[in-house]
């Protein structure tokens, strides 16, 4: 039984069970949920392929797309990805472990350091970027145009509409 039949079989359960709920929306979202948890699951096996987990993929990729020279401060670098100081130091730390990153005196303030990207960090982003650009078109490859277009102003709208909240 494929993902689309799991969550047909579920609402159906649901509809004998309690016909008065509205069973539209959970499935829509039950699908959602479902794609979005093999659209990471496919991030994390690239990350694993290049030796590091998602998120320190993402501290890396924040550092690229910065741009030379591939530098931010570690708080930048925790509030452009949504999360705690303490948890970026944890990441900073494994990726210098590594090589991938350095921590360089910072140009703003003698105090404080900032974080840089080492040329084979860069190496490594560059590569990484361009397979993981190559596996996006692959997932949304079933998709036409007019497809992408609809999903995209969807999304869209249901994440301004959750962002309000």
């Amino acid at each position: 039984m494929d993902d689309n039949d799991r969550i047909d079989a579920l609402v159906q359960q649901w509809a004998e069970q309690r016909p008065d709920i509205d069973r539209d929306a959970m499935a829509l979202l039950a699908r959602l949920v479902r794609a979005a948890e093999l659209v990471n699951a496919r991030t994390d096996r690239l990350a694993g392929d290049y030796g590091v987990n998602r998120g320190d993929g993402d501290v890396m990729f924040a550092l690229r797309r910065s741009g030379e020279p591939y530098r931010l401060s570690p708080t930048s670098l925790a509030r452009a990805l949504l999360m705690t100081t303490g948890t970026m130091t944890g990441r900073l730390d494994r990726l210098e472990k590594r090589g991938l990153i350095v921590r360089v005196p910072s140009a703003h303030d003698r105090r404080s350091l900032d974080v840089e990207l080492t040329p084979e960090g860069k190496r490594l982003v560059d590569e990484a970027v361009t397979t993981h650009t190559a596996g996006q078109q692959d997932v949304v490859a079933a998709l036409s145009a007019e497809d992408r277009g609809d999903l995209d102003r969807v999304t869209r709208k249901l994440i301004a509409h959750l962002a309000d909240d």
